[in-house]
């Protein structure tokens, strides 16, 4: 009987943290110099004196409000551009090279041209935020409409439908579980620039957080900052894919390590000639 998963997840994350502790606590120097870094029980103890201040709440806030901003911008504007952008020849013609020119850009290299175009530096971490989850949910809500079947569409135009019914009753739910999955890579994204976005140029916020104790020489609280990072990343990405399957519970369950087997082949009977059925 195998355990449950939750229980090998929760062993495996105990485990990661024994090794580390006893390669830091040993000063272990294996070409990398564990001894440069501080224990697990020291970032244990730093990170529940860091839970009763309000200061730490307080960068929370506002990292998952810079997050939850530009994501839901970057979603709305994705998933609309990457529809347009499949379905239309000229919005493929006009907007398709200016997005493909700037893509591969990478979102934190915005940081001065987000300082000259906004006002507040909270406005350009939001724009970095949203442009770095854009571009993921752009390219495969694309990809996804794309490979809808042209055969569904036709069927809908046989019935009398439009060109909207075709939209929403054929296009968008067929290119949904391709959308999610960029929604899914778009948050991640977002998580790894926005941190960077608030080192940069931010006031306040777990980014900013984390390299001021860098600065001042306080390495458990980096890591604390580390840890709550990886904490609302999997969080937030775990919501976005909760999320997804809701919406996508229409689908039927894919067969769990199992493929059906074909009917084993039986061969044909032998066909006897006319004249021997007929006794001659």
């Amino acid at each position: 009987m195998r355990p449950p998963r939750r229980l090998v997840r929760a062993a495996a994350l105990l485990a990661s943290a024994g090794l580390w502790q006893l390669l830091t606590s040993q000063h272990v120097r294996l070409w990398v110099r564990f001894d440069h870094l501080p224990t697990a029980v020291e970032v244990w103890r730093a990170f529940t004196a860091r839970l009763g201040t309000a200061e730490y709440w307080q960068d929370l806030a506002d990292s998952l409000r810079r997050i939850g901003g530009g994501f839901l911008l970057a979603a709305v504007l994705g998933v609309a551009l990457g529809v347009l952008t499949a379905r239309s020849r000229w919005a493929a013609d006009l907007l398709g090279p200016v997005l493909e020119v700037v893509r591969p850009v990478p979102a934190i290299a915005l940081v001065p041209v987000a300082i000259m175009l906004f006002p507040e530096n909270e406005q350009g971490i939001v724009f970095i935020t949203c442009t770095a989850a854009f571009f993921p949910v752009l390219v495969a809500t694309r990809h996804a409409v794309r490979a809808v079947p042209p055969l569904w569409e036709e069927a809908v135009r046989t019935m009398g439908g439009g060109r909207a019914r075709v939209l929403w009753s054929v296009v968008l739910p067929g290119a949904l579980p391709g959308v999610v999955g960029g929604l899914s890579v778009g948050i991640g994204v977002a998580w790894i620039c926005v941190i960077s976005a608030e080192m940069v140029s931010g006031q306040f916020g777990v980014g900013y957080r984390t390299w001021s104790a860098y600065t001042v020489l306080d390495y458990p609280g980096v890591f604390v900052g580390m840890a709550t990072i990886g904490v609302l990343g999997w969080a937030t990405s775990g919501t976005v894919e909760l999320i997804g399957r809701r919406l996508t519970a229409w689908l039927p369950p894919a067969a769990a390590g199992r493929s059906a087997a074909p009917a084993p082949v039986r061969p044909a009977p032998a066909v006897r000639p006319a004249r021997q059925e007929a006794g001659v």
